[in-house]
């Protein structure tokens, strides 16, 4: 199937690694060229480098902050004047969530949850809303907001909360933004394969003595017994990103392998 995004234009936050990264590449792999913003300047330069001669598209890094408005402005600016326009734009700079951050009531702070939303919520608006006009302007566009399947758990007040935010977020821009060609959609991973997990893995099965495969397969309790990898989410988000998925906006799509036993509708 052709996707018909050769010559399309993109915005990945997050985009230096994991997630974000397998999404630019398979952006990028379908004639897709890509901005690639993150705050970590290094990262970012071997990021672009290793995708542009992947590829043979253009591939830029921006530094970016998405905590700082500023900054975000900047960014599509810079995606404007050198891509000369932006069609989509993929949020998934999020800090990630991990073992060790407070998830009991007690714990659970005021300035716990404002961390959580001040990028993975209010960093999601703040790029979108500089994006939004361009892509109203040329009457289409895409949208996709990666969350998570903490959305769908009551694990953490801070990290559902957070999750079910981007959602909320998601579907009041579709509404308002459908009227002019631009679908909006938010993508749930689950435990995904990344670097930071393969990292992860790796020390741990030095310490314990236990196949990496082992140790992945302990994880893997969806439906297919088996974790998803970054390249799969990132598949899913390209589909998205392309003309063909006009008749999918506003709606929530998990990319975790199956939630054995739920029924959602």
């Amino acid at each position: 199937m052709d996707l018909g995004l050769g010559g399309k234009r993109a915005v990945v936050t997050g985009g230096s690694r994991g997630i974000g990264f397998a999404i630019a590449r398979s952006l990028a792999a379908e004639g897709v060229d890509v901005v690639l913003a993150a705050r970590g300047v290094e990262a970012l330069k071997l990021a672009a480098k290793t995708l542009s001669q992947e590829t043979g598209r253009r591939v830029i890094g921006v530094p970016t902050d998405t905590g700082d408005d500023d900054s975000v402005r900047a960014l599509v600016q810079r995606t404007v004047d050198e891509l000369g326009g932006v069609d989509i734009l993929v949020n998934a700079a999020a800090t990630p969530w991990s073992v060790g951050k407070p998830s009991d009531f007690a714990s659970t702070t005021d300035d716990v949850v404002r961390a959580e939303l001040e990028i993975k919520v209010l960093g999601y608006l703040r790029t979108a809303r500089a994006v939004a006009p361009h892509l109203v302007e040329q009457g289409w566009g895409r949208i996709i907001n990666i969350s998570g399947l903490g959305a769908r758990q009551a694990n953490s007040i801070a990290q559902t909360v957070r999750n079910v935010g981007v959602s909320a977020l998601t579907k009041n821009l579709a509404d308002e933004l459908g009227p002019h060609g631009i679908n909006v959609t938010v993508v749930h991973p689950g435990l995904t394969r990344t670097e930071r997990l393969v990292d992860r893995l790796a020390k741990q099965s030095e310490d314990e003595g236990v196949p990496v495969a082992e140790l992945e397969s302990r994880l893997a309790t969806n439906s297919i017994h088996r974790l998803i990898d970054a390249s799969e989410v990132a598949d899913v988000v390209t589909f998205l990103a392309s003309p063909r998925s006009v008749g999918i906006t506003g709606d929530a799509v998990a990319v975790g392998g199956g939630a054995p036993g739920a029924v959602y509708y």
